[in-house]
């Protein structure tokens, strides 16, 4: 069933075991141009090759969980807007019903030659021109490779840049899951050494004994076991950058060897028998606190000012607002084909309970959130259900001005105690009078002096009248 439409951008893909020709003289005469097919696959193939935004799907009576599987197979592309031809009383069936409930925009019920189906069509087409004319082009999701558009990536950004131009180490400090990495790769290809390799070792995931021959390779023989020579990362590295990636859980041991290397630029393979040049640019990364280790001699500090000559810090997820829904956007469109359903966006309360909770691994707990509701989710949008985190307590609200009268009442006792309750010399400080001090004291419920008794008796005149008269307070101008 075709014909030649007057508006190619009306079409609609008529999916039925057989053609309806009654339903293409309808369609014909409200302005549509109808194509008909029986084959899934022949829909699939037609809906991406010719962007047909407006689908028409026909349920038989008899419809089976395999042939509705079937119609998913080609009904899951969130750009095109399917309508649904039931028959009365079919959208009782529990099958049925949740087929049009994730993956049909509308539905008619027979008989269907009537406005209802135009105006389902029309609607669904609207919805498509909406989502091609009306759209604002989606804007940068971030720089380097990244995600992110607040003001601690915009800075992480900047200092990136920064770091690329120079050959100078650099230490990546940040939590888990924040992307150290990422900003080291981010600094190799913006350096004169990009092109070359980039070469990333994990010296928390290599045992100790191990981690010397992994770094620095070896000769034939050099110990039980090396059948061959091996080439160090150092040495992969040459003229590259090597990442020395949770460098706070290095050995003790092997830091002194690394540090031989910074200072020398010069490495030796174990059972080796002569120094090697290698030309390295150095970028490391942990989640420890390097100075607690340094504090406590669980690394040395000469190797610490090696290393840490420049410094970037990974702002925390909990830290990054708004990114918080871009990138869980980000991580939807990646996914999105893992899950069974047709999966339309994250719903409002989905995007509050990620911003309400800590996020202790971060980002990469993040994607790996919404990856899992996008498998799990029973819907067209993954709720705060889906996502299956763990709820927050409800602290109760606090108003702005509730927020203003505790730093008011805060910076007066603060006064007051550096002052020695001198009610002359901390109304100086806080830049008012002595009677609106009185007034803002009254109001707040302070006290003139500490509990338990007066100041010294280093109080000036003046003030020390004023705490003789205590009446004075409540003759204070209001």
């Amino acid at each position: 069933m075709a014909f030649a439409p007057a508006d190619t951008e009306r079409t609609v893909l008529y999916v039925s075991n057989s053609p309806d020709q009654k339903l293409a003289d309808f369609l014909a005469a409200s302005g549509w141009h109808a194509v008909h097919t029986k084959s899934t696959a022949t829909a699939e193939r037609m809906i991406e090759r010719d962007n047909i935004k407006v689908g028409l799907v026909e349920l038989p009576n008899d419809c089976t969980s395999q042939h509705l599987s079937a119609l998913a197979s080609c009904m899951r592309r969130a750009e095109t807007n399917w309508v649904a031809q039931i028959a009365p009383g079919q959208a009782d069936n529990e099958l049925v019903s949740r087929f049009i409930l994730d993956y049909c925009f509308d539905f008619v019920t027979r008989p269907w030659l009537n406005e209802r189906l135009v105006f389902a069509l029309g609607h669904a087409h609207g919805l498509s021109a909406l989502r091609q004319v009306h759209v604002t082009p989606e804007p940068s999701l971030g720089r380097h490779g990244m995600v992110g558009q607040c003001e601690a990536m915009q800075q992480l950004y900047r200092r990136i840049d920064k770091c690329g131009a120079t050959e100078a180490p650099v230490f990546v400090a940040g939590e888990s899951g924040t992307g150290k990495e990422l900003t080291a790769r981010a600094i190799h290809e913006r350096s004169p050494r990009t092109g070359r390799a980039f070469v990333a070792i994990n010296c928390a995931a290599i045992p100790p004994s191990l981690l010397q021959a992994e770094l620095f390779g070896h000769e034939r023989g050099a110990f039980t076991g090396a059948l061959q020579r091996k080439i160090g990362r150092i040495e992969s590295a040459h003229e590259g950058t090597l990442f020395l990636d949770e460098i706070g859980d290095m050995p003790h041991e092997c830091q002194a060897v690394l540090l031989r290397f910074l200072q020398e630029g010069t490495i030796e393979r174990l059972g080796g028998n002569g120094p090697i040049h290698v030309d390295v640019r150095v970028i490391s990364a942990t989640h420890v606190d390097l100075d607690k280790a340094v504090e406590d001699g669980r690394f040395r500090a000469d190797l610490y000012h090696r290393l840490c000559v420049l410094r970037l810090i990974e702002p925390p997820l909990r830290e990054r607002g708004g990114d918080i829904k871009l990138l869980a956007n980000y991580a939807l469109s990646m996914y999105k084909q893992d899950g069974a359903r047709k999966l339309r966006g994250l719903s409002s309360d989905a995007i509050v309970a990620m911003s309400n909770y800590a996020w202790p691994g971060n980002v990469r707990e993040l994607i790996n959130c919404v990856r899992r509701a996008v498998v799990m989710s029973e819907g067209r949008f993954i709720t705060a259900s889906d996502l299956g985190l763990p709820e927050t307590d409800n602290w109760p609200a606090v108003t702005l001005a509730e927020i203003r009268s505790k730093a008011e009442k805060d910076a007066i006792e603060h006064a007051l105690q550096r002052h020695g309750y001198k009610l002359s010399e901390a109304a100086a400080e806080l830049g008012i009078s002595r009677a609106t001090l009185y007034r803002l004291m009254h109001a707040d419920r302070l006290h003139q002096e500490p509990s338990g008794g007066r100041t010294s008796s280093g109080a000036d005149g003046d003030d020390e009248a004023e705490r003789r008269a205590p009446s004075l307070m409540s003759a204070a101008p209001a």
